[in-house]
């Protein structure tokens, strides 16, 4: 069974991708840089970019959020 900080959900109502998981960020870039706003109003802040994947695919700056619940695909 894959850990809980390696699952990814697919959400059609965030804005961009979003990672909770530091330990899967290449090329991290710490800049803590404003919030992230969720569908309840709550608040995320921001503490740098990086991108995830392997050799076939990468996507560039993810950004890592304080206190996000889980990693985020956004499809929208």
């Amino acid at each position: 069974m894959a850990s809980k900080k390696r699952l990814w959900y697919l959400d059609g109502g965030c804005s961009e991708h979003m990672i909770r998981d530091v330990s899967q960020l290449i090329n991290l870039k710490w800049k803590p840089d404003g919030f992230v706003t969720y569908g309840d109003n709550n608040r995320g802040r921001i503490l740098g970019v990086g991108d995830i994947g392997g050799d076939d695919v990468i996507i560039k700056d993810v950004p890592l959020v304080d206190g996000l619940k889980h990693n985020l695909l956004s499809i929208s």
